[in-house]
């Protein structure tokens, strides 16, 4: 059998040498052998962000064109497998006795309805609201939530349930609805949240 293990740490070597970590998967630049372990380790020592896409929703891209915050039969909004896949965040979060001092969601149905099914809580932070299909704001609105979180350091965890244009536009990686990622702040690069692990259930 080949050794994956091997392979992941020529690549992360290759890699750093080129100072292009960043742009690696998670599975890769995790530190331990098993990335979900990571994922719970991490939230257990506290300290940490967990930056949240939104669950699961019906079909489709964007919002209608009546769009309205505040009016849920306006918006794309989750799926009945998407409330169950909060539930699951929410069982896990039980199982493994992890706790949030802080839940803040995006304005959209869909990221409050995830963070009262997940966390039992949110409030609503506007700096991650979504800014799909307005370029403009994007560069403003990224740098106020970056502002804002660089000197965060616990010593409990915060919860961000948003979407995925911002998460990557926090951190250069690419989410799947309903997938999680931890990151601590680094001060050395405030323009860049690193992630140290992922999870989805």
């Amino acid at each position: 059998m080949p050794d994956h293990s091997l392979a992941r740490r020529e690549v992360l070597r290759s890699a750093l040498a080129l100072g292009m970590a960043g742009t690696l998967p998670a599975a890769v630049l995790a530190q331990g052998s098993n990335p979900e372990a990571d994922f719970w380790s991490l939230l257990r020592q506290g300290g940490c962000l967990l930056l949240m896409r939104h669950a699961l929703t019906d079909p489709g891209v964007g919002d209608p064109t009546n769009f309205r915050i505040g009016d849920c039969s306006t918006q794309r909004n989750l799926s009945a497998e998407g409330r169950a896949q909060s539930r699951r965040v929410a069982d896990a979060m039980a199982r493994e006795g992890i706790r949030f001092d802080d839940v803040r969601s995006s304005a959209w149905c869909r990221c409050v309805d995830t963070a009262e099914l997940a966390f039992g809580r949110h409030r609503v932070w506007s700096p991650i609201n979504s800014f799909f299909g307005r370029g403009g704001v994007r560069d403003t609105q990224t740098r106020e939530a970056l502002e804002a979180l660089k000197d965060f350091r616990g010593p409990g965890n915060m919860a961000l349930v948003t979407h995925q244009v911002n998460i990557t536009a926090f951190t250069g990686s690419f989410v799947s609805m309903g997938e999680m990622l931890v990151s601590r702040p680094d001060p050395a690069n405030p323009q860049r949240l690193p992630v140290l692990a992922r999870f989805s259930v």
